[in-house]
């Protein structure tokens, strides 16, 4: 476990996808567009144009495969929580904290149990415009170090 983790630093990169997948992507992209706009037209811009395509294909495969495994999480996240929710909160706060947005819960999570309480009722009062908000309201972080 690297640096202990608050507000400023909890954000999570995955290298291999953010440092290596995504560029290398983009480079074989961004390389057959080029080839395809300084082809001459007689050159088969046809095949070139079909490689432009694949790789735009392949960009959103990466992007949609990223996106479900957030939304796994997410939910796993989700469940957690409310497990949480039961053993911390009264049975009352428990069960309206479990109907809140997906995103609130999940900016919850790094919340202290014993601040914990206390965040839900603010959410649920509606003093939080953005979940960024519940994030810097918190005073004891719990870090997330599972998240990819």
């Amino acid at each position: 476990m690297a640096d202990t983790q608050n507000y400023s630093n909890h954000t999570r990169w995955y290298p291999l996808f953010h440092f290596v997948v995504v560029p290398l992507l983009a480079l074989n992209f961004l390389s057959h567009l080029v080839r395809l706009f300084l082809a001459p037209p007689e050159s088969g811009r046809k095949i070139l144009a079909f490689w432009v395509l694949l790789s735009i294909t392949l960009i959103l495969l990466a992007l949609a495969a990223r996106l479900m495994a957030l939304k796994a999480q997410d939910r796993t996240i989700r469940l957690e929580e409310r497990l949480r929710y039961r053993e911390v909160l009264s049975p009352e706060l428990a069960k309206r904290a479990s109907d809140l947005p997906v995103g609130q819960i999940i900016a919850l999570r790094f919340a202290s149990d014993e601040e914990l309480s206390g965040l839900v009722e603010r959410t649920l009062n509606g003093e939080f415009a953005k979940t960024k908000d519940i994030k810097q309201a918190i005073k004891n972080w719990r870090g997330d170090y599972l998240r990819v």
